[in-house]
């Protein structure tokens, strides 16, 4: 604010002293012309006179200091009154060098009160040269009227519209009053005061206010109750203002700080809004009157406004500093301390929806903006933070994200690009349609974390978790030493030491891919599952063991229809207690209570004798199938191997095209109940004394009493025992393979047959 210093002192100082010696001057005056006898008074006066002119020099430096004219001087008979017309004081200053010059139609003295009064306007123009033109306007002041004048002290005082002129601006105000010996000047009410820099380039700055009040000698300008600056598109605002005035290099007068209650700012451009407030703000300025810093403090808020986006930041202190671009302010930086938050919220294009609101807490937030000020470069916390997303569509997730040192990178429209986070956690709550499917609440945490967000909207995209990450969502559990989430697909992908859990089993694998909209999952990598027997007992499977965990092994696993269907692939074995499957690829149907398994397949069922006194003495019975292929399917208790079987049970082995083995029913003591085996069937039975070899289209085969049923393609059963071989043919062959009881039955076209060769 150049020269209002000078504008508002010289003001007063001219009034103070112009009236002052105007009334020594009088008086002088009148002892001068003493001697004379006056023309006889109206009974009205004591005294008059019709023109006064008078000067002063100083008794020391013989200089002029004033010279005073008036076109007529009265005074009331009876009245402590003396009136004065067409006043004109010229002040001089320097030895004469320059004046101030000040007028008035009229005006009043009263002695008793050392008072002088002015009821019509005054004019003051100050810093005239004695000789020449004045180098630059000089400052001039003009009150329609009202004006006191106190003699002893100097004060000067009127309630009346004043108005001033000066070097780089005017201004205006209702009623004013000066005190010289204190060097302050207070302009009531009403006050405005346009100022405009000598800088070049630079913008004219306008002060308003309830009230102004200059201290002189503390370089301070008080706004009461309240004060408004604005320059161009910034205005700062407050009660109680405080701006303070500081010489530059250059010699000229700036305002350099400004100090407000309950103050409030704004900044406002074609592009962008920036907006303010706090229990106290200070504003500093550069030489040129541009802003430099703005700190706010008690319920500190700040809101940017660009077409697409709106930012509030609020804390309880916070800092902004500005860069100078362009010959402007622009906002560079922002530090807000104490229960910090910016919201982040997406303006919807006309016909579209808004993207998510982000909101971030922390107590200690930094806020990085780009070039120009327009948008923000980057949010960081020093400390732990809460990122907070607030959904504007059905579709999308409330979530919170909590950790430390979070930084979020913004992109073009005030987007949210990327967030960064250690020791992080996540909270996604689910839509209004997830729960009325029973969907849960999810959650993640882990040490480190990466979201990036989509540039159109600003929804999260993907996110990517490391160290000990977890996740739970109800009964539904995983751990990972990594995680991604892709937010499009809603899938997670689990890597390295990747596992996954609910209430009925487990999965662990070396990378797991979990959609969570179905809960299904891809497992790979060392796949080991557990998976616990169903309370409801008919919903197990019986072709390994229901009563226990089903177990299972494979380089790749397919979990969908709510773990209900599960593909096991790649060296795949399954197992409950003893009973195992091993296959290239196995599929287990729990929903329709069937298994299949391809490629390499394997079985192994061990089974009790069936009487509990065999039980104690004898060891448990194993039975293996080997095939290509294995259909099995628990309502009919049927286990289909087909491509080529090799079925050995103790001392019996049965080859075969295909095989059907029925399981006994549940609960019983053996699994298996019998088997049937089709298609060039070869038995093997080889007890220690003797060795039975059996071929057929067909033979069939019942654990109960061990009883061998061959049919179809003319049976043949060849048994050696030590040097014995016999051969028996017939078209269907009976024999018990725990005895020596054998029982054929031939065609009466073709009766069977036997040859009985004795050894040598």
């Amino acid at each position: 604010m150049r020269g209002t210093r000078w504008l508002l002192l010289v003001a007063i100082v001219v009034i103070l002293c112009g009236v002052g010696l105007t009334y020594r001057a009088q008086r002088r005056a009148l002892r001068a012309r003493a001697p004379a006898r006056p023309q006889a008074l109206p009974e009205e006066l004591s005294s008059q006179g019709e023109k006064l002119q008078y000067s002063e020099r100083n008794e020391n430096t013989h200089c002029k200091t004033a010279d005073i004219q008036a076109s007529s001087i009265r005074q009331v008979k009876d009245a402590s009154r003396i009136d004065l017309t067409d006043v004109t004081l010229k002040l001089y200053h320097n030895c004469a060098a320059t004046y101030d010059l000040a007028k008035s139609a009229a005006a009043a003295y009263y002695p008793a009160e050392h008072r002088l009064y002015s009821e019509g306007a005054v004019e003051i123009t100050r810093g005239i040269p004695a000789e020449g033109q004045p180098a630059h306007t000089p400052v001039s002041i003009k009150s329609s009227g009202g004006v006191t004048f106190d003699t002893t002290t100097g004060r000067v005082e009127t309630e009346r519209p004043c108005t001033f002129a000066f070097q780089t601006g005017d201004g205006e105000a209702v009623g004013a009053f000066y005190d010289p010996n204190a060097h302050d000047l207070l302009m009531k009410s009403d006050v405005k005061l346009d100022w405009k820099s000598q800088r070049p380039n630079a913008k004219p700055m306008k002060i308003e206010a309830g009230s102004l009040e200059y201290r002189e000698s503390e370089s301070q300008i008080w706004l009461k109750p309240w004060g408004r600056l604005t320059r161009e598109n910034t205005v700062v605002e407050g009660e109680n203002a405080l701006v303070t005035i500081q010489e530059a290099a250059d010699g000229h007068k700036v305002i350099r700080k400004v100090v407000a209650d309950n103050g409030h700012g704004v900044d406002t451009y074609p592009n962008r809004k920036v907006q303010y407030s706090a229990g106290q703000v200070w504003v500093d300025y550069d030489d040129a009157g541009l802003v430099q810093k703005i700190t706010a403090q008690s319920n500190a808020q700040l809101v940017s406004t660009s077409a697409s986006s709106e930012t509030q930041v609020a804390a309880d202190h916070f800092d902004l500093d500005f860069e100078t671009q362009g010959g402007e302010s622009a906002l560079a930086h922002v530090t807000g301390t104490g229960h910090g938050t910016v919201t982040s919220k997406p303006l919807a294009a006309p016909g579209a929806v808004a993207g998510e609101t982000h909101v971030l807490r922390s107590e200690v937030l930094e806020m990085k903006m780009r070039p120009g000020g327009h948008e923000i470069d980057n949010v960081v916390t020093h400390g732990p933070g809460t990122l907070e997303f607030l959904p504007n569509a059905p579709v999308e997730h409330h979530r919170t994200l909590d950790g430390k040192d979070m930084l979020i990178a913004y992109g073009a429209q005030n987007h949210i690009q990327s967030f960064r986070a250690t020791d992080a956690r996540t909270r996604t709550d689910p839509t209004a349609d997830e729960r009325k499917r029973n969907r849960a609440v999810s959650t993640t945490s882990s040490r480190e974390l990466l979201a990036h967000f989509d540039p159109q909207t600003s929804r999260m995209s993907s996110m990517e978790q490391a160290g000990d990450f977890a996740y739970e969502e109800g009964e539904h559990k995983a751990r990972a030493a990594k995680a991604s989430l892709d937010e499009g697909q809603n899938v997670i992908l689990l890597e390295t030491g990747a596992r996954v859990a609910d209430a009925t089993g487990s999965t662990s694998a070396d990378r797991i891919r979990l959609d969570q909209r179905t809960g299904d999952f891809t497992a790979a990598g060392g796949v080991t599952s557990s998976r616990l027997p169903d309370k409801d007992e008919k919903k197990n499977s019986q072709m390994l063991s229901g009563d226990e965990p089903l177990q299972a092994q494979a380089r790749k696993m397919e979990s969908t229809n709510h773990n209900r269907t599960i593909h096991y692939e790649g060296g795949a074995t399954m197992w409950q207690g003893a009973n195992r499957i091993q296959a290239d690829a196995i599929d287990v149907d729990r929903e329709k209570r069937g298994l299949q398994a391809d490629g390499n397949v394997v079985t192994w069922l061990w089974e009790q004798p069936r009487n509990d006194a065999a039980t104690a003495t004898s060891p448990p019975v194993l039975t293996v199938v080997r095939a290509p292929h294995l259909v099995y399917a628990d309502d009919t208790r049927l286990a289909v191997y087909t491509g080529g079987v090799l079925l050995t049970r103790g001392v019996l082995r049965v080859k075969s095209r295909e095989l059907r083995a029925y399981l006994a029913e549940s609960g019983a003591d053996s699994r298996l109940d019998k088997a049937f085996a089709d298609g060039a069937v070869e038995i093997v039975q080889s007890p220690p004394d003797r060795t039975r070899n059996g071929s057929a289209e067909h033979a069939e085969y019942y654990t109960a009493d061990q009883k061998v049923i061959l049919r179809g393609g003319r049976p043949k059963l060849i048994e050696v025992k030590g040097p014995t071989k016999d051969t028996t043919e017939g078209n269907e062959l009976t024999y018990f393979a725990n005895d020596d009881r054998l029982l054929v039955n031939g065609a009466s076209s073709r009766p069977a047959t036997s040859q009985i060769h004795k050894g040598k």
